[in-house]
């Protein structure tokens, strides 16, 4: 009777592991999620296929307090943080929340860039898997999302786009981008992340 009674915790505790590692779905985050002195740390690179680098450094985001408000620098700029949770009303999203493994949409930006560039981009999206997903910032639970399709912009550039998008809950971001642009290829990483 202990054996089977043994054995019956054992299964309850792996089902129960079971259902907290891999959920069915992801919501999006909410305000409450973030708190101050939160801090992700990536790491870039943007080279051509003839080994021209065009981009290299890294890109720091931390959640900060004003007058009551949780802010996320972002380099120079700081956004609310109520502004990077507000659902986004679109039918062509970059996330289409909630993510599920298997789910599918278009995304599509329309954007213009400081120095007065407008452009395009339509991607086909799919949710690939849910797995752990190893980085230098440490190991996650994390969403695969492929993104293809095209991008353009005014000044007649024209590529074919083809993206993997790491998107881990946990850090609710991403913690890889890799990103084939024709003769470009750009990789993101995670390397730091921290939740004071």
């Amino acid at each position: 009777m202990k054996i089977y009674i043994k054995l019956f915790l054992a299964l309850m505790m792996l089902s129960g592991c079971n259902n907290w590692t891999k959920p069915d779905f992801t919501k999006q985050p909410t305000i409450s999620d973030y708190k101050v002195g939160e801090k992700w740390v990536w790491k870039y690179k943007g080279v051509t296929t003839k080994g021209e680098v065009r981009s290299e450094g890294r890109d720091k985001r931390e959640i900060v307090e004003v007058n009551g408000e949780l802010l996320m620098t972002i380099g120079k700029d700081t956004i609310p943080v109520t502004e990077i949770v507000k659902p986004e009303v679109s039918k062509t999203p970059k996330y289409d929340w909630p993510l599920k493994v298997g789910k599918k949409w278009v995304y599509e930006e329309n954007w213009t860039s400081q120095d007065g560039t407008t452009g395009n981009q339509q991607l086909n999206a799919e949710i690939l898997s849910y797995k752990e997903e190893k980085v230098e910032a440490g190991t996650f639970m994390a969403y695969t999302i492929h993104y293809n399709g095209k991008i353009t912009n005014s000044r007649g550039y024209n590529a074919v786009v083809d993206e993997v998008w790491l998107y881990a809950p946990k850090v609710k971001n991403f913690i890889k981008l890799t990103q084939k642009q024709d003769d470009f290829v750009y990789n993101e990483e995670l390397v730091e992340y921290s939740n004071k």
